[in-house]
């Protein structure tokens, strides 16, 4: 009683001397040499279009909204294991179907309009189960559903019957049991089904929130995370501290250090770096190594204080880029068709000269190489060009004659390393096959709209790790997915009892070797079958102000920047 009382007291007492916007942060004193204040600065290839999480499915919206909510478990950036988060610990039942969850004391939502009194409130089991729920309901609004409604006891029922709203109960299989517990009841043994509670999508909001703004919460997010939104326009958003934040570093220093956050739009990567040299930003993401010496010059040059003094941080990246192709229009609903353009490209060549040796080609499977998964036992495509053309002519089309000329749409700028490796696969699909493929370069949004309403046949796309277990990658292609015409998971329409049989068994399968030969077996299919055209997996490659301390990544490209701070170098 006395340790919970001791914990509170500081917590009642900052409530009641100030508000959450009067924390003078210029005040604050951190040990073991962090520094509070300070703005830290970015730019995003893509617009922010929202930042309510289970509408969230892109990672470029998923960057800002995670600073903004948080997660009921989630993924340690150093060892890539689940630890606690909103959960301060959870539980596993022996047959791997029930999880329990004990939420976290102390959490406070941000201060918001949605709340009596416009004060933020504590987050309880209650507002876990609410989030859940909401993820697995049919609502327009909820972009998350595939991933719990198959899993959850009582979840497709919910799903069926919450399409305008949220009915009173929620989903059967998820129940709260008292103010900090909440159960989560299973159809089926799923041993992964905690990395699936780390996912960003996943972030914990308020009944208040969705209740108060409706569909316009995706411009109103209500979260517990380290940041809040200040503003957001055309030009930038910008994230302020949650001066309330729960969390503390190892030195005892309340997080987060920032007081300000900005992103802004980047027209291309040139210009991208071009603001990191002029110290308008302080970070560039995703960069292409044969640009830096153009633009900054030398590490060396860089050290010696002739341009920005930077680090780069490399890490093997969990993603991968793939062309994916309608497989219910024709030319594509024909395996032949997909089969030669797969044969018909050198991945190898590609990389060296068009990406300059960035990336690596997809010489096996679909699924990279994660933990105890080694995709090197998956036959990936070779370079066969008799073949592919033999392939295409028994489609119908010898030498290409007949081939309607495709669109291949592409959300890249022009000279950027995606546009680059459209441009690669075009010009083989044309020597070799004597294909005509014309590059439509797009918005996310509209390649989107081009998948859903059936303009796109052949398009680009890219797949980062959610949680780094292979199911989280042949998941995409379940045929659980092909009603919801999601552009996200299975947008090929890709439809194989037997890889839907296999994929179900490993997820309840408990023993790692057997799972993984499952996996093996679908990742197979998806390349004997032609789901796609798998092309590169890529380093995560970043480049930061060396002013800027305890920033990491690691191999899903997450990013958290509750514990950065600034320190200016001593003049």
């Amino acid at each position: 009683m006395f340790n919970k009382l001791f914990y509170f007291l500081p917590i009642l007492f900052l409530l009641a001397s100030c508000s959450n916007d009067e924390v003078d942060i210029t005040q604050l004193k951190a040990n073991g040499g962090a520094k509070y204040g300070g703005e830290f600065r970015f730019m995003s290839s893509e617009k922010i279009t929202t930042l309510f999480p289970v509408a969230t499915n892109d990672v470029y919206n998923q960057r800002v909204s995670s600073q903004i909510f948080e997660t009921i478990l989630k993924i340690d950036l150093k060892s890539n294991k689940v630890t606690p988060n909103i959960a301060s610990s959870f539980t596993i039942s022996p047959d791997a179907k029930k999880f329990t969850l004990k939420i976290r004391e102390g959490v406070m939502f941000h201060d918001d309009e949605c709340f009596s009194g416009g004060t933020g409130r504590e987050l309880t089991a209650e507002d876990v189960k609410y989030t859940l729920d909401f993820a697995c309901s049919g609502l327009k609004i909820n972009e998350m559903s595939w991933m719990l409604v198959d899993k959850i006891k009582g979840a497709k029922e919910f799903f069926k019957k919450s399409k305008s709203s949220i009915p009173e109960g929620g989903v059967s299989g998820i129940k709260v049991v008292d103010d900090n517990t909440v159960t989560i009841e299973l159809v089926d043994p799923f041993v992964g089904f905690d990395k699936i509670l780390t996912h960003s999508s996943l972030g914990v909001f308020p009944r208040e929130a969705y209740e108060t703004y409706k569909n316009d919460v995706i411009k109103h997010p209500v979260g517990t995370g380290p940041f809040k939104l200040e503003d957001w326009n055309s030009k930038h958003v910008v994230l302020t501290r949650n001066n309330t934040y729960w969390r503390k570093d190892d030195f005892g220093n309340q997080l987060p250090f920032l007081e300000k956050i900005t992103v802004s739009y980047a027209q291309n990567k040139k210009s991208e770096l071009m603001a990191f040299r002029n110290k308008e930003i302080d970070l560039v993401l995703e960069i292409p190594v044969d640009e830096i010496e153009n633009v900054l010059g030398s590490l060396e040059d860089a050290q010696a204080g002739m341009t920005v003094k930077h680090k780069i941080d490399s890490k093997n990246s969990l993603s991968t880029t793939y062309f994916g192709f309608a497989h219910q229009s024709a030319p594509f609903n024909n395996i032949k068709v997909r089969q030669a353009f797969n044969i018909a490209i050198d991945r190898n060549y590609i990389v060296n000269n068009y990406l300059k040796g960035e990336g690596y080609p997809s010489e096996y499977g679909f699924v990279p190489a994660i933990e105890s998964y080694t995709n090197e036992r998956v036959k990936g495509y070779k370079l066969n060009i008799e073949k592919a053309q033999k392939l295409l002519a028994d489609a119908g089309y010898a030498n290409g004659e007949g081939f309607p000329t495709t669109d291949l749409y592409v959300n890249a700028k022009k000279g950027d390393p995606i546009y680059l490796l459209a441009l690669g696969v075009k010009d083989q699909l044309k020597a070799n096959l004597n294909v005509n493929i014309n590059i439509k370069l797009c918005t996310i949004n509209e390649r989107d709209n081009a998948i859903s309403n059936g303009t796109a046949k052949f398009w680009r796309s890219g797949w980062i790790a959610d949680y780094p277990d292979p199911e989280n990658f042949l998941y995409l292609f379940s045929g659980d997915h092909i009603g919801s015409n999601s552009t996200t998971m299975n947008p090929v329409k890709y439809n194989s009892p037997e890889y839907d049989r296999l994929l179900k068994s490993s997820m309840k399968e408990r023993n790692p070797k057997v799972r993984n030969e499952f996996f093996v077996k679908c990742d197979q299919m998806l390349i004997d079958d032609a789901v796609i055209m798998p092309l590169i997996n890529d380093d995560f490659i970043t480049m930061i102000n060396s002013k800027v301390k305890n920033f990491e990544t690691n191999s899903m490209e997450m990013l958290d920047f509750s514990s950065i701070f600034i320190k200016e170098p001593k003049k």
